[in-house]
């Protein structure tokens, strides 16, 4: 026996044998660990200390990272694929701000226009505590045709861009709260950028002043991999789909955003096993780019037939599951497909049968669940929170620190090994675990499609009513082994 097939073997050893009824999911849950997927966390950081600092899109630390993931899934005996799509990497040209004699350095968006020569006022948001989260910030000076400049902090960056083009800004400058440069990709159409904390801060002071913005940027393309993994038994064409991203920003070597939430998938995967005698088959999936756009999922996404769609039950993605001042959030985005308000009740219960009480936060198609809601598919998942700041209530019943941001490393060079808090990644890795579980044993709450279980059941109670029926009326009943039962799988 060579020595990867006696790692094989072991590996196949090691997986969980479900049972496909309602105790899969406490099964599964209960096999699975903050230790298992820590031990993919280190590995991850190793990677990225050895490959330049990150695991970023179009590096030697992300192909690294998929080579890892791909090979202990094939161990594990999964039909594993690492299919390629193209991504941009943004190569920034020119940057820069002027007024008043001044000049500071910026850093363009990707996805954004260039600006050669905009010449406008400075407009600057008022820094309370959510900074350009709501569209009352941009309330009481006018906006029109203005730079705007917006601490980071409290919400997304889409958000607060997204705010200031709805204000009529003609261009948006982000300044970073903390020290260090901050590089971006936010599709937009108008021009966007970001500067440093103390730069920002300078700025600040000029508010009002005419200012000129010069953004010039190109993009060049890489091929990047997926990783794509199916369990080899249960049925394929009602697939049970979880996914995670793969890649770090090229700040840092991304062990919370989304070392986690990769690592948590990992544990799960292997604990499982390639052939959980599940009813549904499960696809494990590790995105690339995401942080350059989602571009992995969209385009394997964009590669999918009308068939092959209708083939997926649900996508549930893990992004995020180990912030060191956590919280316990379920993704409630308003207007999501049918079936996803099933996908958010379900991780729900199974917080509160914790005594966690999540909280719904609206993601807003921020990652790459966004991929697959776009064509209709169910989607849900759960994140431990980024810039979002603890309240007190929340620090009540989670524990952690009121008044700071969840993941005050997040996209930042210190999101390392030291920013994950493991009570919150073994609570998430279970809960991630429940749930794929129990949708690998049935789905009918999201498509109305039951398990093999579920329909036996349905079988005999209507041969049981049909014994009151008059002969004449009857229906022969059907054997659950009988030729005549055209689809037998679950």
């Amino acid at each position: 026996m060579t020595v990867r097939t006696a790692t094989a073997a072991l590996a196949l050893a090691g997986a969980t044998v479900l049972v496909p009824t309602a105790n899969a999911s406490a099964d599964l849950a209960s096999q699975v660990s903050a230790e298992g997927a820590n031990r993919h966390l280190i590995a991850f950081q190793r990677i990225a200390d050895t490959h330049g600092g990150n695991r970023a899109a179009m590096t030697t630390g992300y192909d690294a990272s998929v080579d890892y993931v791909a090979g202990r899934l094939r161990e594990a005996g999964f039909d594993v694929t690492t299919p390629t799509f193209e991504v941009k990497r943004k190569v920034n040209d020119a940057g820069r701000i002027a007024v008043g004699g001044s000049a500071y350095d910026l850093i363009p968006f990707g996805d954004t226009p260039n600006a050669e020569g905009l010449t406008a006022p400075l407009r600057v948001v008022a820094e309370d505590g959510t900074p350009g989260c709501e569209a009352s910030d941009f309330a009481g000076q006018d906006f029109t045709g203005s730079v705007a400049l917006i601490r980071r902090g409290s919400c997304t960056f889409v958000t607060k861009y997204t705010n200031a083009v709805n204000a009529g800004a003609a261009a948006v400058i982000i300044s970073n709260n903390a020290d260090g440069p901050l590089d971006l990709r936010i599709p937009g159409k108008i021009p966007g950028a970001g500067v440093t904390k103390a730069d920002g801060t300078a700025l600040a002071a000029k508010a009002g002043q005419q200012v000129t913005v010069e953004l010039r940027h190109h993009d060049v393309v890489h091929l990047d991999r997926n990783v794509i993994a199916q369990t080899r038994t249960g049925r394929e064409d009602n697939v049970v789909m979880a996914g995670a991203h793969l890649d770090s920003v090229e700040a840092g070597p991304g062990m919370n955003d989304n070392g986690s939430g990769s690592a948590a998938l990992l544990e799960i995967a292997l604990k499982m096993g390639a052939r959980p005698g599940l009813p549904n088959a499960v696809r494990f999936t590790w995105w690339g780019a995401e942080e350059a756009g989602l571009v992995g999922s969209k385009a394997y996404a964009a590669g999918l037939t009308f068939e092959q769609q209708l083939d997926i039950a649900l996508y549930l993605n893990f992004d995020m599951v180990g912030s060191p001042n956590p919280g316990y959030f379920v993704y409630n985005d308003p207007g999501l497909p049918y079936g996803s308000k099933h996908i958010e009740k379900a991780f729900t219960d199974y917080y509160n049968a914790k005594n966690l009480g999540p909280e719904g936060l609206n993601v807003r198609g921020a990652s790459d669940y966004g991929s697959f809601t776009a064509l209709g598919i169910p989607a849900g998942g759960i994140i431990s929170g980024g810039g979002e700041v603890k309240t007190p209530a929340q620090a009540a019943k989670w524990g952690g620190t009121a008044g700071v941001e969840m993941d005050p490393c997040y996209h930042r060079a210190c999101d390392h090994l030291g920013n994950i808090n493991r009570e919150a990644l073994g609570r998430n890795v279970a809960a991630a675990a429940h749930v794929i579980a129990a949708y690998g044993v049935t789905t009918e709450g999201v498509n109305g499609v039951p398990s093999r279980a579920e329909r036996a059941v349905d079988q005999r109670r209507a041969t049981a009513s049909n014994r009151w029926l008059p002969t004449s009326n009857a229906r022969p009943s059907v054997s659950p082994n009988s030729s005549t039962d055209a689809n037998p799988a679950a």
